[in-house]
């Protein structure tokens, strides 16, 4: 037989036989497809924020599938999205708390100053990396946008070296929170509420030197708050959202002005 010939029927058999093999192992070892995961996923917004709590909307699908999940998870989706999903499962929709990011620093350039002339990387990663960042203050938004960079809702905007987000465009998705490297944003329930925009555990003293809207911890909120919502702990005070009711007796004794008025009708 001609060699040529016998190579090809040779290779030919060898994959015929492999291909075999390979279909009876993908058959014995297949995993089976969960349909309704799979109907659940394409309900979600895709975002993979982990804001849910489960490693991505994969894994928040495959949850709800099992029933170890709620279908009101899902802040970027919305109501919207908690309607269908609960329409899907059979369930009534269960309405959470919407929340939002919040920059917990109001140290704009009209309160604060830089502390050095950095040209370095524009990045607050990186900046932070050089004694701290560039302000006086070394626990203040820097205004560089890696919070801007990471949003995909065009919810952050920076204003006067100083991020801030839109409530109304915000998803809670979290990822502007993961971008800070000093942890300055964090999601806060959309409820009338006073909130402490300050996040220096400095003395009162070199807080107030280094900016003059930082939370000195001066403890007249403390006193003026009928709820015990308002608490001073590390020189600087915070308020619990779930004892605030609204009434911002706190807010007419802040002197420095960083407790303000959030989400007032």
């Amino acid at each position: 037989m001609n060699p040529v010939i016998l190579a090809v029927l040779t290779v030919g058999f060898i994959g015929l036989i492999v291909g075999l093999v390979l279909a009876i192992a993908s058959a014995l070892m297949s995993v089976p497809r969960d349909e309704k995961a799979q109907a659940l996923l394409a309900l979600l917004p895709g975002a993979n924020c982990g804001a849910c709590g489960y490693s991505g909307c994969s894994g928040y699908a495959n949850a709800l599938s099992k029933g170890t999940a709620k279908p009101g998870l899902c802040f970027p989706g919305g109501a919207e999205t908690t309607k269908a999903i609960a329409a899907m499962l059979g369930t009534e929709p269960v309405e959470n708390q919407r929340k939002t990011a919040v920059v917990f620093c109001m140290g704009g350039l009209e309160h604060t100053a830089d502390k050095m002339l950095y040209q370095g990387i524009s990045s607050c990663r990186a900046a932070v990396q050089l004694h701290g960042g560039t302000g006086k203050c070394s626990y203040g938004c820097m205004g560089f946008g890696d919070c801007k960079a990471a949003c995909e809702y065009d919810a952050v905007t920076i204003c006067n070296g100083l991020a801030r987000i839109n409530p109304a465009l915000c998803r809670a998705c979290g990822k502007c929170a993961d971008a800070c490297p000093k942890g300055l944003i964090r999601l806060a329930p959309v409820k009338q509420q006073a909130v402490v925009l300050c996040s220096s555990c400095d003395k009162g003293a070199d807080t107030k030197r280094a900016c003059t809207a930082g939370c000195i911890g001066c403890m007249r909120c403390v006193k003026a708050c009928p709820n015990g919502a308002v608490k001073v702990e590390n020189f600087k005070a915070t308020v619990d959202p779930a004892l605030c009711t609204g009434c911002f007796a706190c807010i007419a004794q802040c002197k420095q002005g960083c407790l303000i008025k959030a989400f007032a009708q």
